[in-house]
């Protein structure tokens, strides 16, 4: 069950966003950073259950920060959320070890489905 939330990205604007977007209706607890070297420190401190990342971001972008939260944890989950939809760019974060890929800009029925999936995801893991 999700209870914590990530969110990842350099855009105080696309930080709202996705705040926006995230269903109000379960009470989850938010939390955002301005960078992957931040992320990275917040996962550390926080241990979300759930986290949204950008990859294109100032001091660590999202594919670095990636890699340094899934040495962390590797039941880590990771949703990347960008607007470089590029083949390479998208699996490259799969085999880095991504959830899934959303592309920018996210939408309220697009990032429930994602949490409802990472829901069940969680559920069947136990």
């Amino acid at each position: 069950m999700i209870k914590r939330i990530l969110i990842v990205d350099d855009s105080p604007i696309s930080i709202k966003i996705m705040k926006s977007c995230i269903p109000k209706d379960k009470d989850y607890e938010l939390f955002d950073a301005a960078d992957g070297q931040l992320g990275v420190d917040k996962y550390k401190e926080i241990k979300p259950d759930l986290t949204f990342m950008d990859l294109t971001m100032p001091v660590m972008d999202g594919f670095h920060a990636l890699v340094e939260i899934m040495k962390l944890d590797q039941r880590a989950i990771v949703i990347i959320v960008t607007a470089d939809v590029q083949i390479k760019a998208i699996a490259r974060a799969h085999d880095l070890g991504a959830f899934s890929v959303l592309r920018k800009p996210p939408s309220k029925e697009l990032i429930a489905a994602a949490i409802k999936e990472v829901d069940e995801t969680l559920a069947q893991l136990g």
